[in-house]
Formats: structure tokens, sequence, C-alpha cells
């Protein structure tokens, strides 16, 4: 595995608007750079992500490692975590269809169904195992409870959470447990959604039709603190001689060879940013020092709207 992922959920919209030219040449020049991971969702764009991710690696699907996730749907402008056996089986092969490959590397519980005993959903990511139509199974944002009892039945290869300089949570939760029982954490949001690379500091910098203008961390009330954070990691990377997005990736990269970074972009500029990421080299006093400061200002504010917040498995 690559030390640096790809994360594919801004490729197709999301974070403002499409350009697909820019976008395919982004996806593959980022596997030219080395980058083999790459991660996507059945729920990203509703199927329409994994649809251009397919496409876009067809000719070059042998060189990738793919991971994509199942269990969240959108109905009615209401969120559906469902992991029932059956359901995950048939997210399976409408996946593997709109990716149009034979085999999922990684695939993922989304979202754990408060519902379904895990136990249950989990065998159903075996059997597909055993199919052949995925090799290794992951949970994305569960509890240490969760990844337990999970474990138990079937190995669970990784576990995807929101981990970045200034949302350290996984590391008094879940990573230890990851730890224990040998299994990855893949980062998403590293980060943090691109403010932290000072991609944009309110919401007045961002296209009307961004989902960030949803995220309570950027709303008026919140940003203003949290600028403090943005402004100190620009601080120590012009300390460093590299950008604000390169010190933020080192920093994640730096907690330990099981962390894998997924960041995200739909642009070949910020693509190159990212990757020289694995150039820069933070000292122990360094990494504490960062840490230690971003951590007395504190974020301010949820990491989604009330209704994705209800959907974590804390």
């Amino acid at each position: 595995m690559s030390a640096l992922g790809f994360g594919c959920m801004g490729l197709v919209g999301w974070y403002g608007e499409r350009d697909d030219a820019e976008a395919q040449a982004t996806l593959l020049a980022a596997i030219d750079a080395g980058i083999n991971h790459l991660d996507t969702a059945a729920s990203y764009q509703v199927g329409e992500n994994e649809k251009f991710v397919g496409a876009a690696i067809r000719s070059r699907r042998q060189e990738v490692f793919l991971a994509t996730k199942c269990g969240i749907a959108w109905q009615d402008g209401k969120l559906i975590i469902d992991n029932k056996p059956q359901s995950v089986a048939a997210s399976c092969e409408a996946s593997l269809t709109r990716l149009g490959t034979d085999h999922i590397d990684l695939f993922y519980l989304h979202r754990i169904d408060r519902t379904v005993p895990i136990e249950e959903s989990v065998g159903a990511l075996a059997k597909l195992v055993a199919a052949g139509k995925v090799r290794y199974i992951g949970l994305s944002e569960c509890s240490p409870e969760t990844l337990r009892r999970a474990h138990a039945v079937h190995p669970v290869a990784a576990v995807q959470c929101e981990y970045s300089v200034w949302w350290r949570e996984p590391e008094r939760t879940v990573l230890p447990v990851c730890r224990e029982l040998g299994i990855s954490l893949v980062a998403y949001s590293p980060l943090g959604r691109g403010f932290l690379a000072g991609n944009f500091r309110t919401l007045e910098d961002l296209p009307a039709n961004d989902h960030r203008r949803n995220q309570p961390r950027f709303v008026p009330a919140n940003v203003g603190h949290n600028q403090r954070i943005a402004d100190l990691v620009r601080e120590f990377a012009a300390r460093k001689g590299c950008t604000p997005a390169q010190l933020a990736l080192a920093w994640l990269l730096a907690q330990g060879e099981d962390i894998l970074p997924i960041p995200g972009t739909k642009r070949r500029t910020r693509l190159a940013e990212n990757v020289a990421a694995l150039d820069v080299r933070l000292t122990p006093d360094e990494l504490r020092e960062l840490a230690t400061r971003v951590e007395e200002i504190g974020v301010r504010g949820d990491r989604y709207a009330p209704a994705m917040m209800k959907a974590l498995n804390g």
C-alpha cells in the first residue's frame, strides 16, 4: 500500500462544480505518482462516483487497491443506514457493476446499523470474501466495542475514520484497539476538508453548491475560532518551508505506518502538493509542539450536521 491514498469523494461534485476532464487526469496522475489506494463509496453522488472511478481506471485496474463502501443511502431527504445481510450483498453486486470490476479489494460498512447485530453484517461480508467478490473487509466510524465484535467474526483489515491534527479522537478510542488487533486505520479528511490546507477561510470562499456549507465547523459561529488552528498550521509550515497541506499530512504520516491518509483533490496541482508531503520530516519535538498547540486551541463545532452525527457509532 502506498503511504498516501486517494479519496475520490470530491471528484464529481460535492465540493463545488464538476470538471470531469481534470478530475480524471488527476486520478490517473495519482496512479502515475505511485498512489495505489483509491477510496470511493456507493453513497457518493448516489453511485456516480463509483461509475466515474471505474471508467477512469478501467485500463489500470490491476495497478490499484480499490476500496468502496456500502450501507448509507438518502431517501426523501432522510438518511438511511442499512447493514442487513441481503442489503450488503445487493450493494456489493451494484458496486461491482458500477466500478466495472469483478472484485473489490476493500469493502467497508460505511456506517454501523444499530438495528442489525454487527455479527450478521460481518457474516454477510465474510460470504462475499469466500465468493471472491471482496478481498478484505472494513468498518467506517465504528466504536471500539463494535470493532472487537466484528473482528471476532471475520478479520477486519481496516477501520476508516476522520483523523487529523485537529481531530485526534481516534487516538483515545478506536486506534488502540486497531493496534492491538493489527488493523490499519484509514484517515479521511486529513486536511480538515481543505480548511487546514488554507483552501478557504469562510463560507463565502466556497461555491454555493459546496457541501462544506453544511458543516458546523465552518458556520460563522465557529469558523473565526477555528481559523486560529489553520493560522497555526500555516505558521508551522512557514517554519518548515512547506505548505500547510504538506505539514498537516506530514504530521499524520508520522503517527505510524499503520495510519493511511486518503486526501482527496480534483486538481493535479493539489495532487502534486500532497505527494510532496512525503518528503517533509517533522522531529518528535515538532510533532508534539504542533499537536499540543492545536489541542490548546481546540476545534469548535461538530464534525457533521445533526442527521449524520446521529449515524456515528461512538
